[in-house]
């Protein structure tokens, strides 16, 4: 599937497909794409600027999440615009980004010129250049929450063929979402064993222990520092040591005891 980012200016995008074998078809490319990239950014990036040349209305696109129902960010979008207007969104504790983290699936904006529900943030948002939205939830995971964000600078820019599109795509990018997420804490996974199992290697080749007790070293050495067992045995496979420099000598005890 092709994807671009040459969505900067201030023509609307192209219409979205029109026929339902058209939008299945596109929708399969898009599955296909999502899964052929090779890390949890790329994949979030080529969601947003899908987005923009799927949808109908969408000039821009962003992601939005909350950590623990405290944090929000827009870890990644196809335009710097979308930015600054949740930004927005953030100082003011208001916009529709904010509504469908926490209260529905899909909100409209038709005119920030016109809209009452959320004063401050429209206000902005209409000095931006930004005139019309459309927002999805995408998942809600325990206290942790994602929202797909569109805008455009025309005023009632998205249709209800625009939302019926729009839902079946969020529904397609939480998958790849969770999919790329899930390889990724794999891969992580396999990679701290990895570094682990080196770790133990060194102690038991250096001391002539089994591979229980040197695992037990590191584990000692890591509640003793209150340092992460990961990060003990990444400093070990780095600097050939157990510890960082100037913590207590009794952290490495009994190392030849066999």
């Amino acid at each position: 599937m092709a994807v671009s980012r040459k969505h900067h200016g201030i023509e609307p995008a192209p219409a979205g497909p029109d026929r339902p074998g058209e939008l299945a078809l596109r929708l399969g490319d898009l599955a296909l794409y999502l899964q052929d990239q090779d890390s949890v950014e790329a994949t979030l990036q080529g969601i947003v600027d899908a987005a923009v040349q799927t949808v109908p209305g969408a000039q821009y696109a962003g992601l939005s999440v909350v950590r623990k129902r405290t944090t929000m960010s827009t870890p990644v979008a196809s335009d710097r615009l979308v930015d600054l207007v949740d930004q927005a969104q953030v100082a003011f504790g208001q916009g529709p980004c904010v509504d469908v983290l926490y209260e529905k699936r899909t909100v409209w904006l038709r005119d920030t010129s016109r809209e009452r529900r959320w004063p401050r943030f429209t206000a902005r948002a209409a000095e931006l250049g930004v005139r019309s939205m459309l927002s999805f939830q995408l998942y809600v995971i325990n206290d942790d929450l994602g929202a797909l964000n569109l805008y455009s600078r025309h005023v009632d820019a998205f249709t209800e063929q625009s939302e019926q599109v729009g839902l079946l795509f969020a529904t397609h990018a939480a998958v790849a979402m969770a999919d790329a997420q899930k390889i990724a804490h794999l891969a992580h996974t396999v990679d701290n064993r990895d570094l682990i199992g080196q770790a133990k290697g060194i102690l038991m080749e250096r001391h002539k222990l089994t591979g229980d007790r040197a695992f037990n070293l590191l584990v000692r050495a890591s509640q003793h520092t209150n340092t992460k067992l990961t990060d003990v045995a990444q400093h070990l496979v780095r600097n050939g040591e157990l510890v960082e420099p100037g913590t207590p000598a009794s952290t490495e005890p009994d190392v030849v005891t066999r």
